[in-house]
C-alpha cells in the first residue's frame, strides 16, 4: 500500500525533526564546515533570486532561510511538516524582526501544495534535504511536479538534497563500523535508508539522478553545486583552516570556483539544483 508507506515514512520523518528543532536551527552555523553549505546556497540564490518578489521556503524547518530572504526584502511563505520547526520559526522571525516580510507559516508536505495556485511564486526554495525525506520514488516526482507547479513561469526554483557519495565517503571517514551492516550495500546501491540507526528515512542522491529527476519533469536545469564541494567530509580541517583569515579567503574563493564541478557536486554531502520553469 504506498500512500501507508508514505504516511509512514512522513510521521517518521516529522517525529525525528520535533527531537531535532534547535540542533537543526544551529546546524548551519555552528561551525566554518557547516556554515559553507549556507553561505554556497545564499551565494546562488543571491545570483538567480528576481531582486524582489513572493517566494515559498517549501521544508523550511526553523526558518533558517525564510529570515535570511525576510532581511533581504522578499516576501516569504514557510511551509514544514513539523509543527515544532514552525512554532521555533515564529520565535526566531519575530526576534529577527522580518515578522511583515513573512507573509505566511504552513504546516504541510512538500508532496502536497494544494493550497498553492499554479504559478503563485516568484521563486521556490526547498533547501537542506526535505526531498531527499520522501522516500517512495512516486511521492518524490509527485514533490518535483508540486514544486514546479506552483512557480511561476520563468522563474528560478532551489532544491538541495543529500548526496549518496558523500555519505558514502562519511562512512568511510566517521562510520567505518556501519560499513559491514546491511544498510551500507542498501545505501551505496540503491540509495534508500528507512531509518532505525541514528538518522530518520532518507534518500541519498546521485548528481545524475537528481539532474534527471528534475530535466524529466520539463523545467531547465540551469546549474548545480555542491554545498560542501571538495572539501565534502573534511571537517576538522575545514574548522582548522578557517582559523587562518587569509588562508580560509583563498580556500572560500577556491570552493566558488570549482563546486560546480560535476565532480565537486557528485561527491559533495549536499548537492544544490538550479532550475527554471519554461
Amino acid at each position: 500500500m504506498p500512500g501507508k508507506a508514505s504516511s509512514s515514512t512522513e510521521a517518521q520523518v516529522r517525529d525525528y525533526y520535533t527531537g531535532q528543532v534547535r540542533q537543526e536551527w544551529r546546524r548551519l552555523d555552528r561551525n566554518a564546515y557547516r556554515r559553507v553549505e549556507l553561505q554556497t546556497s545564499l551565494h546562488f540564490l543571491e545570483k538567480h533570486l528576481p531582486p524582489q518578489g513572493l517566494v515559498l521556503d517549501a521544508g523550511g524547518g526553523p526558518g533558517r532561510y525564510t529570515i535570511e530572504l525576510a532581511k533581504r526584502g522578499y516576501q516569504v511563505v514557510l511551509l514544514d511538516v513539523t509543527p515544532g520547526n514552525l512554532e521555533f520559526a515564529r520565535r526566531q522571525i519575530k526576534r529577527a524582526g522580518v515578522q511583515d516580510r513573512v507573509v505566511g507559516i504552513a504546516e504541510g508536505s512538500i508532496v502536497d501544495l494544494s493550497r498553492f495556485a499554479d504559478n503563485t511564486f516568484d521563486a521556490t526554495l526547498c533547501l537542506g534535504g526535505p526531498l531527499s525525506h520522501v522516500l517512495s520514488a512516486r511521492q518524490r516526482n509527485k514533490a518535483i511536479s508540486e514544486l514546479i507547479r506552483v512557480t511561476r513561469n520563468g522563474a528560478p526554483l532551489f532544491v538541495s538534497v543529500i548526496g549518496r557519495l558523500g555519505l558514502l565517503v562519511y562512512e568511510l571517514t566517521d562510520a567505518q563500523y556501519e560499513i559491514e551492516m546491511p544498510l551500507f550495500t542498501q545505501i551505496r546501491d540503491t540509495g534508500d535508508y528507512r531509518g532505525g540507526h541514528g538518522f530518520t528515512a532518507c534518500h541519498f542522491f546521485l548528481r545524475e539522478e537528481l539532474r534527471a529527476a528534475f530535466h524529466d519533469q520539463g523545467v531547465t536545469v540551469v546549474e548545480m553545486a555542491g554545498l560542501e564541494g571538495i572539501g565534502t567530509g573534511q571537517r576538522q580541517k575545514v574548522n582548522l583552516l578557517a582559523k587562518n583569515e587569509k588562508r580560509w579567503q583563498v580556500w572560500l574563493e577556491t570552493h566558488y570556483r570549482t563546486c560546480t564541478h560535476p565532480a565537486a557536486v557528485g561527491i559533495s554531502e549536499h548537492m544544490l539544483l538550479i532550475c527554471r520553469k519554461t
